[in-house]
């Protein structure tokens, strides 16, 4: 991956990278703006009739679902709600936005679920436009800096120092490679020499699109970086919105890493305690497959890929998932984003059996 011309470029954590050809800009032990709370959307929903109660974190994936049957569905993940406006009936509810959005121009009724329960209804909505943030620098401290980059800074000119698409690599304290990140049009902003060594620089970034990791997964990104998880259930006592963190994370991870897939006829073991919720049978049953911390799809048709790919399992083989009353009960009433009833584990079960893999429940 490093040019011959950078052999001499010190380990880091991270390494920046031209996305196009693959070559290296520099490697750095420090990252800065990895971390932050991306900008949310914001809406007043106005009449509004609860059907459960909303405060606080609402939902990894909240649905609004317009009546007009000629509009579809949208998404607000990582939803909250800072509660009712004091003297009204509306309610404020926040999130990312899908790429969609809401339909253009629609203010009728619109219902509204979390992929488990009817939240309640609103006659009206509208969007509220919050006031842009400027997003901040990446900063890349103590880097050292490949030939190129060298090259570029001397120049100094806007062409030099637009880096076009790039890609930070992370790797853990045991040298693995945990995420990669890819930003657009990122180019040099400042740079100066920096503190942690000589020859170092700590180099400022910017772009239209650094997508910000959410703050609340920081501690999880933090101890993964130390190492891996080396034991079964350790995100076991994390609250759903930890474990939807802790999946999308094994989901990076997973995705970059070559399985060695397991013969035919393999029986596995799915500890089944834990499924309260479904990023918990996502993980359980990634490390059911692939062990601590291990990645086997993080929805129903990634885990239909992971049955017919190269993520550790080859068909047919058995699992033998104990204490599976628990994801029955969790899981079996669930909401499609319009807003129909259906049992999910009976399709996760549904999934597994037609990949080959005959599952006894106990």
């Amino acid at each position: 991956m490093h040019e011959a011309e950078d052999h001499r470029t010190p380990a880091g954590r991270y390494t920046l990278t031209e996305t196009e050809h693959g070559r290296p800009w520099g490697v750095c032990a420090e990252v800065e703006g990895l971390f932050g709370e991306p900008q949310h959307g914001i809406y007043e929903l106005f009449g509004w009739a609860q059907q459960a109660e909303v405060h606080g974190w609402t939902g990894d994936r909240v649905w609004l679902v317009p009546d007009d049957r000629a509009l579809g569905p949208w998404l607000l993940a990582d939803a909250r709600c800072p509660g009712h406006h004091p003297g009204t009936d509306s309610l404020v509810l926040t999130g990312l936005d899908d790429h969609e959005g809401p339909p253009e121009g629609h203010r009728g009724r619109v219902r509204v679920h979390d992929e488990h329960r009817w939240l309640g209804s609103c006659q009206e909505f509208t969007r509220i436009l919050a006031p842009e943030r400027p997003a901040p620098p990446l900063v890349l401290r103590g880097l050292a800096p490949g030939a190129r980059l060298r090259a570029a800074l001397l120049k100094a000119t806007q062409r030099a120092l637009d880096l076009g698409q790039v890609s930070l690599e992370t790797r853990n304290d045991r040298g693995e490679t945990l995420a990669e990140h890819a930003f657009q049009a990122a180019r040099v902003s400042a740079w100066h020499s920096s503190p942690h060594g000589p020859d170092l620089i700590d180099l400022e970034l910017e772009g239209n699109s650094f997508p910000l990791l959410p703050e609340h997964a920081r501690p999880l990104w933090e101890s993964w970086l130390a190492a891996p998880p080396d034991t079964l259930n350790t995100r076991a006592a994390l609250d759903t919105r930890h474990r939807a963190a802790w999946l999308d994370l094994v989901r990076t991870r997973g995705c970059l890493r070559t399985h060695n897939n397991r013969p035919a006829g393999h029986a596995y073991e799915l500890d089944g305690r834990h499924i309260t919720d479904e990023p918990g049978l996502h993980l359980a049953l990634g490390e059911a497959v692939n062990g601590p911390g291990g990645y086997f799809g993080g929805c129903v048709s990634a885990l239909d890929d992971c049955l017919r790919g190269t993520f550790g399992y080859t068909a047919p083989a058995v699992l033998l998932w104990r204490n599976a009353a628990t994801a029955r009960k969790h899981l079996s009433q669930a909401l499609t984003p319009e807003g129909h009833r259906y049992d999910l584990f009976a399709a996760v079960l549904d999934a597994l059996s037609e990949g080959g893999m005959h599952v006894t429940l106990t």
